[in-house]
């Protein structure tokens, strides 16, 4: 099954993409993830790729789709994948088109107020990453992490001010594509306030499983 994830910062897509490698037993690909692994390979694109990001610039849309491509040319995702994190735009969405055939298009819905409250309460290792959150999974020492001991920490892009203009951000950019692929007869929408059991269960549903 090959599968797209939308929806916007805070939503939940990074959890239940877990639980979904789990039950579908494909993989989970993330630009984040394809970046950094042709950075580290010293490919070409990887090269060019380092060069953007040590310049503090986003990575374009040519240079994204060509790695893309060439990561879902890669026999471990033969059988199926979820991409999370892309496409982010019209033109990536149609470019993917050309090399992908995409069964079914994910997307968690959640109100910007749901967004504040998860982001905003998040907190970080910044030893470790584990994530922690100051209302629904504190540490049990505040400010320390229960697994490694390192500082738990609130991230720059998860302050308020920040937050909102990620919002503002998916809203121009992103959001487009839920009509695009509910056009399509693509799109599965999945409500993604409540908790990530109940979360899962809806998923499976719509999954057929």
């Amino acid at each position: 099954m090959k599968l797209i994830f939308l929806g916007p910062p805070g939503a939940g897509k990074g959890t239940l993409a877990v639980k979904a490698v789990e039950i579908l037993k494909i993989q989970q690909i993330s630009t984040g993830s394809i970046f950094r692994a042709a950075v580290a390979a010293e490919s070409t694109l990887g090269l060019k790729v380092k060069a953007i990001m040590d310049a503090g610039q986003l990575v374009d849309d040519e240079t994204t789709i060509a790695l893309v491509r060439e990561r879902l040319a890669m026999n471990d995702v033969q059988n199926g994948f979820i991409l999370d994190g892309f496409p982010r735009t019209i033109p990536q969405a149609q470019a993917l088109s050309e090399f992908s055939a995409i069964d079914k298009v994910v997307n968690f819905d959640i109100p910007d107020s749901g967004v504040l409250e998860r982001l905003g309460g998040r907190r970080v290792c910044r030893k470790c990453g584990f994530n922690f959150h100051a209302v629904f999974n504190k540490p049990k020492q505040e400010g320390i992490c229960d697994h490694c001991g390192g500082e738990v920490y609130i991230r720059d892009d998860d302050k308020p001010e920040a937050i909102q203009k990620r919002l503002e951000v998916y809203r121009e950019q992103t959001a487009p594509l839920i009509d695009f692929y509910r056009q399509k007869g693509l799109l599965v929408d999945i409500d993604a306030r409540p908790m990530v059991d109940e979360i899962v269960e809806n998923f499976k549903k719509a999954m057929g499983l």
